[in-house]
């Protein structure tokens, strides 16, 4: 019996190892197999691949060569394009070229046309180019000025027209009131400000601004409690309004020191005198006189900053003159000699300041000077009977002077021999030897000496001081007294380059 089981044993034990034997041989033949189909696959798949890839270097080529033909054909279109227009330039150029030697042909021609014109109108006009052109030109300079000052004019006519009620009571008002205001506008002027931190810049640092722009302008400058004013004030009226128009560009620059205030002084100056030009030549466009001499239209003007006995010498001068050209008009008379005349009368009163004479005297010189005529000149030397009338001309001047002057209110004696009075305070002073300039301050109660000092020492400007007030005392006649302030100053100037 084990015998038997043994030999099963046996034969189980050999069938299965011959079954894992045939086992393992079978999954090695699979494994072989599967292998050599994987290596079959990617046979075909590299085979496959290299297909694709060569019909695809063969597509790249194919288009390749049709771009390359397409670009070719493009280029050469855009060749016989390019072709085409540089043709049309040429032809073109030529044209232009053509048509330009026709043009300068053609100027050639107009040129010697104008010539021959030229020509022509100057042996008809008996005049040549230049001095037709000249005479154009003046004639339309005429034109404009006369056009300007007629539209100047009707502005100004316009607006009188339309306050002419309000000028009636204003005017009424200032004939009651013409002495105490006559008096004010005559020798003070207010400078507003717009703050009162101003006033300390005005007198600067121990008060050089201040005494910089009093000595540069010869006026006095008042800096009291009034709120946001200064007063500028002296008895000349053009050193008045050099020194107003001074201060107010002084505060509008905001600039204040002693270099601005002589620079800013010096334009003053020079606006003021344009200013009177303008002026004159406002008052001879008014009263309708032509031809007068440009140095006789500047005296004119001066008459604005000119007072006689309280009356402005402009206006008055004006005033006679449309009045005496009313009368010779009315009596059948030159009635432009007449305003000529009128306006004239009182043109040596602007010199007596400069020159001695009576204004008389000064107005015939002035006026024989610059060629006025022989009615004229009798105008002025007769207009308060210091010579003889010789046309009915002059009489009618007189008489319009006196309507002019004696009317209520028009005139005051007391200014007058005020600013005579402080003329001559002036004049005594400027008398000594190194003395340069000369300033009536104070309503005449101060007057100083500006001296040189190369020429004046410390101890000479004192001793200049008891000098001048011992000739005032002997000389003059004054209210009160008169304080006397000698100023030496030296100035160094360099420069920084």
């Amino acid at each position: 019996m084990p015998s038997w089981l043994a030999i099963i044993a046996a034969v189980l034990g050999g069938g299965i190892a011959a079954g894992a034997a045939f086992y393992i041989l079978g999954r090695r033949l699979e494994h072989r197999s599967a292998e050599a189909a994987a290596r079959a696959a990617a046979a075909e798949s590299s085979r496959l691949l290299e297909d694709a890839r060569q019909r695809m270097v063969l597509a790249a080529k194919e288009e390749l060569i049709a771009a390359r033909e397409d670009l070719q054909q493009q280029l050469a279109r855009r060749g016989q394009i390019l072709d085409d227009k540089l043709v049309a330039l040429e032809q073109r150029d030529q044209e232009l070229r053509r048509r330009e030697q026709q043009l300068e042909q053609q100027t050639r021609a107009l040129a010697g046309r104008e010539h021959e014109i030229v020509a022509r109108l100057e042996q008809v006009a008996g005049l040549s180019a230049q001095d037709a052109k000249q005479e154009l030109v003046r004639r339309l300079e005429d034109a404009a000025r006369d056009d300007a000052a007629a539209l100047v004019r009707d502005i100004k006519e316009q607006a009188k027209k339309s306050a002419d009620r309000e000028a009636k009571k204003i005017v009424a008002l200032a004939i009651q009131r013409i002495a105490a205001e006559q008096t004010a506008e005559s020798s003070v002027s207010a400078v507003p400000l717009p703050s009162d931190e101003l006033k300390g810049r005005i007198i600067g640092r121990e008060g050089r601004n201040i005494r910089a722009f009093e000595a540069a302008t010869g006026v006095d400058v008042i800096i009291d409690d009034t709120p946001d004013t200064v007063v500028v004030s002296c008895f000349d009226p053009v050193r008045r309004e050099v020194g107003r128009l001074a201060l107010e560009r002084l505060i509008a620059d905001g600039r204040i020191h002693p270099g601005r205030i002589e620079e800013i002084v010096k334009q003053a100056q020079a606006d003021v005198e344009a200013g009177i030009v303008e002026a004159g030549e406002q008052a001879v466009y008014e009263t309708g006189i032509r031809g007068l001499h440009a140095e006789l239209v500047k005296l004119v003007g001066r008459m604005k900053y000119r007072t006689s006995y309280g009356q402005n010498i402009l206006e008055h001068s004006k005033e006679v003159a449309w009045l005496a050209g009313i009368m010779a008009a009315e009596l059948k008379l030159d009635a432009l000699l007449a305003k000529r005349g009128g306006l004239l009368h009182d043109i040596g009163k602007v010199l007596t300041h400069e020159h001695d004479g009576t204004h008389v005297q000064l107005g015939v010189e002035v006026a024989t000077k610059y060629g006025e005529q022989g009615v004229v000149i009798n105008c002025i030397a007769a207009h308060h009977d210091d010579v003889p009338h010789e046309s009915p001309v002059s009489v009618i001047v007189q008489a319009a002077d006196a309507v002019s002057g004696s009317r209520p209110g028009a005139r005051r004696e007391a200014f007058e021999t005020y600013v005579k009075r402080l003329t001559q305070l002036e004049q005594l002073a400027a008398e000594f030897s190194g003395v340069e300039k000369v300033f009536a301050i104070q309503a005449g109660r101060e007057v100083r000496v500006v001296v040189t000092p190369d020429r004046v020492d410390d101890a000479a400007a004192a001793r200049l001081t008891d000098e001048i007030a011992r000739k005032i005392e002997r000389e003059l006649q004054y209210p009160g007294q008169i304080r006397v302030v000698v100023i030496r100053e030296t100035r160094a100037v360099g420069l920084a380059r």
